[in-house]
């Protein structure tokens, strides 16, 4: 992790701080409350490694998700 963290630091500055940034956020997600069970991480990555799973557009989501709001 050192070795790591020493090469990090020859980086340019831009790039020191996407690494920043990152860290930072995984550093939050450990005290986030919200997170997922077991089962749901578990069927999360079902759903991603399923290459026939159905897809639809952002436009084609919010069009259903506002049907489903006024019906």
């Amino acid at each position: 992790m050192k070795d790591i963290l020493d090469r990090v630091l020859s980086w340019p500055a831009e790039r020191q701080e996407d690494a920043a940034d990152i860290l930072i956020a995984m550093e939050a997600s450990d005290s986030s409350e919200i997170g997922l069970s077991d089962a749901q991480a578990d069927e999360v990555r079902r759903r991603l490694a399923d290459v026939d799973a159905e897809t639809i557009s952002l436009e084609e989501f919010t069009a259903h998700f506002k049907r489903r709001l006024n019906p």
